[in-house]
C-alpha cells in the first residue's frame, strides 16, 4: 500500500443543505493511524464566456467568508447527481443573461484537496447571445466584461483572487492563442 491511506472509521460531525462534514479515522502505509476531516461537496461547474473580440464576462460578488468581493467567471454547485455541463449552461444564464453556440469542457480541478472531496468542472463559452439575467433569491452580482488579455493580468497581479477564475482564464487563453 504505497501513497494509501485505508479508512477504518467515519463519522458524520455535520450535516447541512451544501455539505457534510466527516471525522475519519485511517490507517496510513507505516500501519499508524491518523485523523481526516473530511468535507464532502457534490461539485460545482465554472464557465468562461468569451466574446468575438476575445472579452470575458465575469460577476463582482461579496464573499462573505472573506468580507470582501471578489471578480469570479460565473459558477455555481451542482445539484447531488446533476450534469456539470446543465449546471454550467444554467448557471451562465442565470448570472449574466447569456447562452452559448459553442461549449467546451476545459478539464476538472481539485479546489482544496487536503480536506474537501469538491471537484470544479471547468468550461469555455463561445458564440454569445443574450438573453434575460435570472439570478437566485438572495443572490446579488454585478456582471462585467473585461478583455481576456486584461484579465489574465488581474490574475499575475494578484487582483483575481479565486482560484477557479484564475485557473480557467489561463487555460481559455492557452486555448485561444492568447
Amino acid at each position: 500500500m504505497h501513497l494509501e491511506e485505508k479508512q477504518l472509521s467515519s463519522e458524520v460531525k455535520y450535516e447541512g443543505p451544501i455539505f457534510t462534514i466527516t471525522h475519519d479515522t485511517v490507517q496510513l502505509e507505516n500501519g499508524k493511524s491518523s485523523i481526516r476531516d473530511v468535507l464532502l461537496h457534490n461539485g460545482g461547474v465554472c464557465v468562461i464566456p468569451v466574446t468575438d473580440d476575445n472579452e470575458i464576462y465575469m460577476v463582482k460578488q461579496f464573499r462573505y467568508p472573506f468580507r470582501t468581493v471578489t471578480v469570479e467567471v460565473p459558477a455555481g454547485k451542482l445539484e447531488k447527481g446533476e450534469d456539470h455541463g446543465e449546471c454550467g449552461k444554467r448557471e451562465l444564464l442565470e448570472e449574466t443573461g447569456c447562452v452559448c453556440s459553442e461549449y467546451t469542457y476545459l478539464g476538472e480541478m481539485y479546489p482544496t484537496p487536503a480536506y474537501n472531496s469538491e471537484i470544479t468542472h471547468m468550461y469555455l463559452a463561445r458564440g454569445l447571445k443574450f438573453e434575460k439575467q435570472s439570478l437566485d433569491e438572495g443572490e446579488f452580482l454585478d456582471v462585467i466584461k473585461v478583455p481576456l488579455t486584461e484579465a489574465i493580468e488581474m490574475v499575475m497581479n494578484g487582483e483575481i483572487k479565486d482560484g477557479k477564475t484564475q485557473l480557467v482564464i489561463l487555460k481559455a487563453a492557452r486555448i485561444l492563442g492568447i
